[in-house]
């Protein structure tokens, strides 16, 4: 399982021209080494309401999996899932998409969300992925 995701974004050349000149001048190994820098650096500058939202909502941080097993137990005791994750969630590949649709109540990723494209599929259908 992949904790890390691939995103693209457009930088303007002045910005992009100040980021080569750093890394040149060995600040940064390379362009990506450099953005990785930033986003770090504005993720500490914003620490206290990341935290506030993390406790307000009651997010679960971190890396979070459930398996066929899992969804049967859910499904034997009548519960529904409610995840809310700030991080990575994976649903296992073994998990049939009905049993997903009928024990998940809602799923809300700021990150990763990891599942069979038939699994996201009736999820994101029934309105049940925010």
């Amino acid at each position: 399982m992949s904790e890390t995701e691939k995103i693209t974004i457009n930088v303007g050349a002045v910005d992009l021209g100040k980021i080569d000149l750093l890394v040149e001048q060995g600040h940064y190994s390379n362009r990506t080494d450099f953005i990785r820098s930033a986003i770090r650096s504005q993720l500490d500058k914003h620490v206290i309401e990341v935290q506030q939202s993390v406790t307000r909502h009651s997010f679960g941080v971190g890396a979070f999996n459930h398996n066929l097993a899992d969804f049967e137990r859910y499904k034997a005791k009548g519960e529904k899932v409610k995840i809310d994750v700030i991080g990575v969630y994976n649903i296992s590949s073994d998990v049939p998409a009905a049993l997903a649709d009928e024990v998940v109540e809602h799923i809300k990723v700021y990150g990763i969300f990891q599942a069979s494209p038939a699994v996201k599929a009736i999820l994101e259908k029934s309105g049940k992925v925010k």
